[in-house]
């Protein structure tokens, strides 16, 4: 048995705010999408149905040249029917290129607008939502689904309109041919619906599930290819393999199921279809050979009932693929319903900018949401005064991170409150509040893409030359310029081609370019060289002149400026003074200090 190497991984990902229907009608949700389109829509409707309308009249154009043509050897009936034929295929060419074109443009452009849609509502959400929910199935939703509903769009839904519309004008002119002959195919029609009925139900909920396992299969291999390194340090490649092919067995099952349904449903419908056609056939054949209706007419009778099977069978096949869009509009729909909690106020709300950068935790409690029962702060009260330097020491779990998170408002506490210059941060908008604040992580977030691009993120309007200037300060000027192609360089998937302590110099120096009134730096100079640290330190020192900074500190370096320290524990405070008064009297700082001098001899 293979160990479970991926055992956190959500096997689903998302939990859905709100329940929505698993039937066809979900696809309704689409129409928001298509509506701004509708010119379009009615366009392609019109060369749809001019379409359909020609396709029909081919019937006449077979009875013409059977009747008119063959049966009195007229050459010259014979060469009207046939350029009658040519003139009909010509409009239905031209018509079908038209709602070709109309439907597949729509297509795409929905496809694009509902991953514009979904990308847009997922950034604005909550980071908590994130917790419970796993990245590669987002993107599984982004990309796979709304491709899918690019197909259905463009091109089933035409597909199924348009054989529908056949449906309808084939048995209105079976009816106008020959009654006898149409009740005998109309006889067949419920052994048709039946199966459709019941087995689009079983592909419509293997269709989901196949959705989901696919999203399963792309989260592992995301979260395996992200790792490589610690993969190929710790040898697990046989393990991950194994683990893997299991992950892909499971959806290739999911999907031969759902494909087996969908055999079974086309190929009991093409049986039951053109048996009832081959007794009518018969039929009519005694008929023709009896004088009571003309070869001419039955031609034309084959020629409609041909189409009307033709399009039971499309829609049969179609019906799905609706029922594989019904699964992925839903999972699209479900992302769309989910609502942020982190909202800014409805009314009155507070310019940040305006607002003093002095910080108090009012007896803040807050527990994650994926650890309900474990507190990360707990009636934690604590103020950090405007322009000045406060420090947050403590061992790990003490909840120094948390209250980064918290300040920023990526969560909400569950009791108490933190306000930013008098004002609760709930009556400012998330946006407008952290604009003022600049973070610095302990593992920096570094883009796809070149210096500029990483730099410029902390203010996107900077120009090349304040760029430059930031990464002077940070102490990166001088590395990046050796790069291949300098500040243009590209970087990799986070920042790969660079060293830790150059990732860090890049994002001290975007810190540096947002030039913030709220500095948080999760102990910045960490993953520095002692050259680097020195340079950056001094830049750092310069930055944090004037504005009120919040310092995760594990180097002593670091803890010595800071004009107060909170000592942390459990998430509750231990203990507020500067180093030599914790020194005195503080018991968990004097052994933090002795582990760190201890480090330092070692």
């Amino acid at each position: 048995m293979q160990p479970d190497t991926h055992a956190t991984l959500p096997a689903t990902g998302i939990s859905p705010a709100k329940k929505t229907t698993k039937k066809l009608t979900i696809l309704l949700e689409l129409v928001q999408f298509v509506r701004p389109y509708k010119m379009r829509v009615f366009a392609a409707l019109a060369a749809l149905i001019f379409t359909a309308a020609i396709m029909l009249s081919v019937g006449q154009g077979v009875r013409m040249l059977i009747d008119q043509g063959f049966a009195q050897q007229s050459l010259e009936q014979l060469q009207s029917g046939v350029m009658f034929m040519l003139a009909v295929i010509a409009l239905i060419a031209g018509g079908t290129f038209a709602r070709f074109y109309l439907m597949s443009w729509l297509g795409e452009r929905v496809s694009a607008d509902i991953r514009l849609a979904v990308f847009n509502h997922v950034v604005t959400l909550h980071p908590s939502y994130f917790e419970t929910s796993g990245s590669g199935d987002i993107m599984s939703r982004i990309t796979t689904d709304t491709t899918l509903l690019q197909s259905i769009v463009g091109s089933s839904f035409s597909m199924a309109l348009r054989s529908f519309l056949m449906l309808l004008g084939g048995l209105m002119m079976l009816f106008a041919t020959n009654i006898k002959l149409t009740l005998i195919v109309l006889i067949s029609v419920p052994f048709i619906l039946v199966p459709i009925l019941f087995y689009g139900r079983k592909v419509r909920t293997l269709s989901r599930k196949s959705q989901d396992s696919m999203a399963d299969v792309g989260s592992y291999a995301g979260e395996a290819i992200e790792h490589i390194k610690t993969v190929q340090s710790y040898t697990r490649e046989p393990e991950e393999k194994a683990s893997f092919y299991g992950e892909v067995e499971k959806s290739f099952n999911i999907g031969r199921r759902r494909i087996q349904q969908r055999a079974t449903l086309i190929a009991g419908v093409i049986v039951i279809v053109f048996g009832a056609i081959t007794g009518m056939l018969w039929v009519g054949g005694s008929d023709v050979i009896s004088g009571k209706i003309s070869g001419g007419d039955l031609g034309a009778f084959v020629f409609y009932a041909i189409l009307v099977a033709s399009s039971l069978a499309t829609i049969s096949e179609v019906l799905g693929e609706l029922q594989r869009a019904a699964g992925a509009t839903e999972r699209l729909v479900e992302i769309l319903q989910v609502e942020s909690h982190i909202l800014p106020p409805v009314e009155n709300a507070v310019p940040a900018a305006s607002l003093p950068a002095e910080i108090q935790f009012d007896n803040v409690t807050f527990n994650y949401p994926s650890r309900p029962d474990l507190p990360a702060t707990d009636k934690l009260t604590l103020c950090a005064e405007q322009g000045k330097v406060l420090a947050l020491v403590g061992p790990s779990g003490a909840g120094k991170s948390t209250l980064f998170e918290l300040l920023q408002r990526f969560y909400d506490p569950q009791s108490g409150s933190i306000i930013l210059g008098g004002t609760d941060i709930r009556r400012l908008d998330p946006k407008d509040l952290r604009q003022q604040m600049a973070l610095v992580p302990q593992q920096p977030a570094l883009f796809s893409s070149d210096v500029f691009h990483n730099i410029r993120y902390g203010k996107p309007n900077a120009s090349d030359e304040e760029v430059i200037a930031a990464a002077k300060k940070a102490h990166a000027h001088e590395f990046i310029v050796t790069l291949p192609e300098g500040y243009n360089s590209f970087l990799g998937a986070k920042g790969v081609r660079l060293s830790g302590g150059q990732r860090q110099r890049i994002a001290i120096a975007r810190a540096i370019l947002k030039d913030p009134h709220i500095l948080l730096l999760d102990e910045a100079t960490s993953a520095l060289d002692s050259e680097s640290e020195h340079y950056v330190q001094q830049a750092l020192e310069e930055l944090m002149r004037g504005r009120t900074t919040l310092i995760i500190a594990h180097r002593l370096s670091t803890i010595l400026h800071a004009d107060q320290i909170a000592v942390l524990d459990q998430g509750k405070l231990v203990e507020l003074g500067d180093h030599q008064s914790l020194m005195a009297n503080c018991e968990l700082y004097q052994r933090l200090v002795a582990l760190q001098f201890k480090h330092l001899q070692a």
